[in-house]
């Protein structure tokens, strides 16, 4: 069901209507459905087999194909596709939000997104951004669980001029959903995700397609001989190519200025190397390493053998 009906407390909000139901769209409604903090679920997708399954999951009551069609009466949004699409979703549902409804999302850049949906909020309603700070590699309705934001962070970007009562309700439903929430700048969380997100990304697909073009290594070497970082590149490779496109098109500025950082840093290495400075290799080294510990101090990883992730059954 997409409701929780055993819930004696009153939901958050009468009706959430989801714009994509991948692992973020699909892990929303189940954490929204564990804690009962809405009335009913609908969503939207353009592609028919998502929408049939994630009826048949019950992730949702009803799902349509015009993401205006499920907007009407909600008085929560959440855009949960790739940001690449969020315009033409805005402009297509900014005519149907009702008084007081509250629309945010779940991109992993948020300057481009403000920049793309405010112009059709209308001002008897609310846009707040928002990046739900986790993921795994899989994608699609069936991908979702409702532990997915346990512990993680959300990063709010509202406006200056937000309006604080919608700005403490979408907070709240993030804490319950079972994440820490910070907020900060549209242009702050852009930067900060470019080096913590998106250029690791970038390395990681980048590495992978460079073991898989070597011409004197064969495709079953790569595999057969992977060793523990490669194999963890190519599960970040994984990620789905859509939304990363989207996210590269649309946080360039940020992602440039850090690779060209990377690139000096690189260069660096490359030197030690070439020149066989042991000294300098040991402290770049001891450095990455201490903030590895500090991920696992902060709760955001586990030092368990493979970092604890399930292996395969």
């Amino acid at each position: 069901m997409a409701s929780n009906e055993n819930n004696a407390q009153a939901p958050m909000f009468k009706k959430l209507a989801l714009i994509g139901l991948g692992l973020i769209g699909s892990s929303i409604s189940h954490a929204a459905r564990r804690g009962g903090l809405v009335g009913e679920i609908v969503g939207s997708s353009a592609t028919a087999a998502t929408r049939d399954k994630a009826v048949e999951l019950g992730l949702v009551s009803r799902c349509h194909e015009n993401p205006a069609d499920a907007v009407e009466g909600a008085d929560l949004v959440i855009l949960c596709a790739p940001v690449g699409a969020y315009k033409g979703i805005a402009e297509a549902i900014g005519p149907k939000l009702g008084p007081g409804a509250i629309v945010s999302d779940v991109g992993s850049v948020k300057a481009a997104v403000v920049r793309d949906v405010s112009p059709h909020i209308p001002d008897h309603a609310h846009f707040i951004a928002g990046h739900p700070i986790a993921g795994t590699e899989q994608s699609g309705p069936e991908a979702g669980f409702a532990e997915l934001f346990d512990g993680r962070w959300c990063i709010l970007t509202p406006d200056a001029d937000c309006d604080r009562m919608a700005l403490a309700k979408i907070e709240s439903f993030w804490q319950k959903l079972g994440s820490r929430v910070e907020i900060m700048s549209a242009e702050h969380h852009d930067l900060v995700l470019a080096i913590t997100s998106h250029v690791p990304h970038l390395i990681a697909f980048n590495v992978v397609n460079t073991a898989a073009h070597l011409e004197r290594v064969t495709d079953s070497e790569v595999i057969k001989f992977s060793a523990g970082g490669f194999r963890d590149f190519t599960r970040i490779a994984a990620s789905d190519p859509v939304m990363w496109r989207d996210v590269f098109l649309n946080n360039k500025e940020a992602v440039l200025e850090m690779l060209g950082r990377f690139s000096e840093d690189l260069v660096a290495l490359q030197r030690a190397i070439r020149f066989g400075d042991g000294e300098a290799l040991e402290r770049t080294f001891a450095e990455a390493r201490s903030v590895r510990r500090g991920i696992i101090q902060a709760g955001q990883d586990t030092a368990a053998p493979d970092f604890g992730r399930r292996k395969p059954s």
